[in-house]
């Protein structure tokens, strides 16, 4: 896929390095077709990492994409420069009265919180609110699905007597919903989390399904049964190294941490990191934006409702 995002953000050289085709704007405004409008709300703190590792995805179809990044307003951000924040990412008062093909919601470091504690709480839920008449589909990830299943459904999430860490084993309910298009019967996800949703909690909402489900790590991924919104608890978007950073971080601060499981061979933090989730992660990412997006989206954004 040909990702048109904004020139000089620092993801198109490490993209590029990868062999994946992306076009800055300046070459994308030179192609006579519409792209699909995706806005993504990066709430990890991480911000370049992210990005480069959410468009890594975004570029598994033939599809042209492009980028919105989104920001919380006023939310300091501690690990990302100011420079970086004000090139690359809007508020949502600028991008209100406009219309999407697609949203992400990503995790935050915010999980053990009540929701309502969070300081960015309200803008959350106004833009939580905004998507469902605004964004043919949207993505919730992590904290992101978490947030959403409360505001909108009212699920709660419960803590965990210990983090859920490490690469688990997923089953998908059903291989025929799109979403699962070319998954096998098993399939690996990466989570890092202290909460959790639970599966008696959904059922009990008839709006929603629980699609995937993992023996060790509980529930991955939810669907509203209308197909407009899609929950997904773990990180199938995390690069190689990610859980190691996060590991070693940890250890670092003298953080009470464990060896995430299934991860590095031999549970050996000095090995090189097994990757085992990459093929279901792009698959993942393209399924939803053929099927969700592509397939479900209005030519003119504003019959979007």
């Amino acid at each position: 896929m040909p990702l048109n995002i904004p020139d000089q953000l620092p993801a198109i050289e490490l993209l590029q390095k990868e062999n994946i085709f992306v076009i800055d704007k300046t070459k994308a405004s030179h192609q006579d077709i519409r792209p699909l409008r995706i806005v993504i709300l990066n709430l990890m703190p991480l911000k370049i990492s992210t990005e480069t590792d959410l468009l890594r995805l975004l570029s598994n179809t033939p599809l042209q994409v492009e980028i919105d990044f989104l920001k919380i307003k006023g939310h300091r951000h501690k690990n990302t420069s100011a420079e970086h924040m004000r090139a690359f990412y809007t508020t949502f008062d600028k991008i209100k009265k406009n219309k999407y093909d697609g949203m992400i919601i990503t995790g935050a470091p915010v999980e053990q919180l009540p929701f309502e504690e969070v300081t960015y709480w309200n803008e959350m839920k106004e833009i939580m609110d905004w998507s469902v008449h605004n964004v043919t589909s949207s993505l919730f990830i992590c904290w992101g699905s978490q947030a959403s299943l409360y505001h909108f459904y009212g699920i709660p999430k419960y803590d965990l007597e210990k983090k859920t860490f490490g690469v688990f084993k997923h089953r998908p309910s059903d291989n025929k919903i799109p979403i699962f298009r070319g998954f096998d019967d098993e399939y690996f996800v990466p989570h890092s989390r202290h909460t959790e949703i639970r599966k008696e909690d959904i059922d009990k909402v008839p709006e929603l399904e629980v699609i995937s489900t993992s023996e060790e790590s509980g529930v991955n991924m939810v669907i509203a049964k209308n197909g407009r919104q899609l929950f997904i608890t773990g990180h199938s978007e995390y690069s190689r190294e990610t859980l190691s950073n996060e590991y070693h971080r940890d250890l670092k601060k003298k953080l009470p941490i464990e060896v995430p499981k299934n991860y590095f061979p031999d549970d050996d933090p000095s090995q090189k990191p097994i990757m085992k989730w990459r093929s279901a992660a792009n698959l993942l990412f393209s399924n939803w934006l053929n099927y969700y997006v592509y397939q479900l989206t209005p030519y003119d954004l504003e019959d979007i409702r």
